[in-house]
């Protein structure tokens, strides 16, 4: 019963994460990207405490857990860069030589 239940969870949580994200306006993504980085941080700090733990199991998946916010971390930020850099003005680009 509790897998049913589970999975119910995961299956409604999958449906509201997609309603939820096909209508935020373009003009919000920056910032809910900004927000979504801040909780893989989070998320890389408790990845850090469990590998640091004396258990092998624990080791090993905080350290899968710690390579994986590390992806999600780098590639919110490199995402958020280039939604940033599509609201710059094409002038200024031209000006510093093409390096906005």
């Amino acid at each position: 019963m509790e897998a049913i239940f589970l999975a119910f969870i995961l299956m409604l949580s999958i449906f509201l994460g997609f309603e939820l994200i096909s209508k935020v306006p373009a003009t919000l993504h920056t910032p809910l990207m900004s927000g979504a980085n801040a909780v893989s941080g989070i998320t890389m700090v408790g990845a850090l405490l469990s590998a640091g733990n004396a258990n092998e199991i624990s080791t090993v998946l905080g350290c899968l857990a710690v390579i994986f916010a590390t992806v999600n971390v780098v590639g919110g930020y490199m995402v958020t860069n280039r939604m940033l850099a599509m609201f710059k003005k094409k002038d200024a680009a031209k000006s510093t030589g093409g390096k906005a």
